[in-house]
């Protein structure tokens, strides 16, 4: 029994740590999310075209999709330990 609830411990553990964001990874998210909103207000008022836009737009997913698999790499999947 003790072990049964060690494991769902260290499950509940592992998982949590997954769900988490690191500081890198929130600082690149905002820094994500501010390269879009440009991307939005320049296309909106017509400084760039909608190809740039969705360009800026691909690169701040490029920027999210770095830093989770960063995170990714430092937490490292979750194992499943069978008894």
């Amino acid at each position: 029994m003790n072990r049964f609830a060690a494991l769902v411990s260290a499950a509940a553990l592992g998982l949590s740590a997954a769900a988490c964001d690191s500081p890198s990874e929130e600082a690149a998210e905002e820094n994500a999310e501010a390269i879009e909103e440009q991307a939005d207000t320049m296309e909106d008022t017509g400084a760039i075209t909608d190809e740039q836009a969705d360009s800026m737009e691909m690169q701040a997913d490029a920027i999210e999709d770095s830093a989770e698999e960063d995170t990714d790499e430092v937490t490292g999947p979750v194992e499943d330990e069978t008894m």
